[in-house]
């Protein structure tokens, strides 16, 4: 489709892209009681059908098809003394926390056949309640609905109060209530929204990812690392001995927990809405936007580990490429083994490796260089290379699941005062 909605050529094609929106949901306390028995219910039935299926292997019996298991965990299940309470929940509960089940398997499955890509898939496992994310799901089966008056209303629940840090650009398909380790619960909803394409630009930049600098842009601008928990660790650090010192099952401990999970909450939220405000200030700015594809599970696994933790580079890059997505823009990955910080960006030679301590480097051709700043526009030469088919053609970017990390901005989430080289504060 070539048109928009008032009938006019345009140069962007339009298409659907999946989207979640999350918003904070304050429950009464008797609708989180009706909450936390909907968190149990599912869980239960989870379980049931993985410990179903575990002991048909066992046996030696057929794989049982997703249709006989809910029958068996769900429909009989009901008709017994001892599930006989699965019916005081919305039963599309119960039929989302078989699908995740399903889904888990097949995963798992394509995983060990290769057909998966990516890091493998280790097989479901039990739920519990001591879990830090509990979560349930409502589908348009269940009929819920967002009122005039803004609450949210759940079958089985009530209408619950919401806080709309934005609108919904259509109705939602489903909406997933999540309570996190702090206690708090939420609202995510999932909608198929259209694109919404951004006026053509000219510049295009290539981003080399670190942690002195969080990133360095091709056109020489850096931006400072916030680093969110190192400036919170000792405050974590005095929360934690707390916790330490309190006995173990008692509701002190409990309280305790609580407290060093809003402060980690705190930590994330922060580094959370910094990414999405830079994320999107470098896609309006720019048409087009290359990275490194980093290893970043590797990464974590060194004497850095905290560091890179603490910079979250994989959520920034999923955000630059859900958002390049939605807003018409060119989005790359360069290949980790590109020599991107030793080759010379003036002659394209490659030099020897460098150690970490040197920031600037001269070529033999007689270029002088930032690390950095030279690795940036190395990866936006790859990543012009690598756009641009044999034919010279653009290769518009696959269609992008929704992703995990949330398109809102809390209004609430604490920001960093600190400098950033050549961009304002945000």
């Amino acid at each position: 489709m070539w048109t928009d909605h008032t009938g006019l050529q345009t140069k962007f094609m339009i298409f659907v892209v999946r989207l979640r929106y999350k918003y904070r949901v304050y429950p009464t306390p008797p609708q989180q009681e009706l909450m936390t028995r909907a968190f149990g219910c599912a869980r239960v039935v989870f379980n049931d059908g993985l410990r179903v299926r575990q002991e048909a292997h066992a046996a030696g019996s057929p794989y049982i098809s997703d249709g006989d298991l809910s029958k068996q965990v769900i429909t009989q299940a009901k008709k017994t003394k001892e599930r006989e309470w699965l019916g005081e929940v919305s039963a599309v509960v119960l039929q989302q926390a078989l699908s995740d089940l399903n889904v888990a398997y097949r995963n798992f499955f394509a995983s060990v056949s290769g057909k998966r890509k990516g890091r493998k898939v280790a097989a479901p496992r039990f739920r519990s309640r001591e879990d830090n994310r509990q979560a349930i799901r409502f589908t348009a089966n269940a009929r819920f609905k967002v009122l005039d008056n803004g609450r949210l209303r759940l079958p089985k629940i009530g209408d619950v109060r919401v806080v709309w840090s934005r609108e919904l650009p259509v109705s939602p398909s489903s909406v997933s209530i999540v309570r996190d380790a702090a206690g708090r619960f939420f609202a995510s909803f999932v909608v198929d929204a259209p694109n919404e394409p951004l006026p053509e630009t000219g510049p295009e930049v290539g981003i080399d990812m670190g942690l002195a600098h969080f990133a360095v842009l091709s056109d020489s601008t850096k931006v400072t690392s916030p680093q969110f928990l190192r400036n919170a660790a000792r405050k974590l650090r005095k929360l934690q001995q707390d916790l330490s010192r309190k006995t173990k099952g008692s509701n002190r401990r409990k309280k305790a927990v609580v407290k060093v999970a809003r402060a980690h909450a705190k930590v994330t939220d922060s580094r959370k809405d910094w990414q999405h405000k830079l994320s999107t200030m470098i896609i309006r700015d720019n048409q087009a936007v290359f990275v490194e594809d980093l290893c970043v599970a590797g990464l974590g696994r060194t004497r850095l580990a905290k560091s890179v933790h603490d910079a979250g580079w994989a959520q920034f890059t999923a955000m630059l490429e859900y958002k390049a997505n939605r807003h018409g823009r060119t989005f790359g990955r360069v290949d980790r083994w590109f020599p991107s910080t030793r080759k010379c960006s003036a002659c394209s030679r490659i030099n020897d490796k460098m150690p970490l301590r040197i920031r600037a480097w001269t070529c033999p051709c007689g270029a002088a260089h930032d690390r950095d700043v030279n690795a940036a526009i190395n990866i936006l030469a790859a990543g012009r290379a690598e756009r641009l088919n044999d034919r010279g053609a653009r290769v518009r970017p696959a269609a992008m699941p929704a992703p995990r990390g949330e398109t809102v901005i809390h209004p609430d989430a604490a920001q960093s005062r600190r400098s950033v080289e050549g961009i304002p504060t945000l």
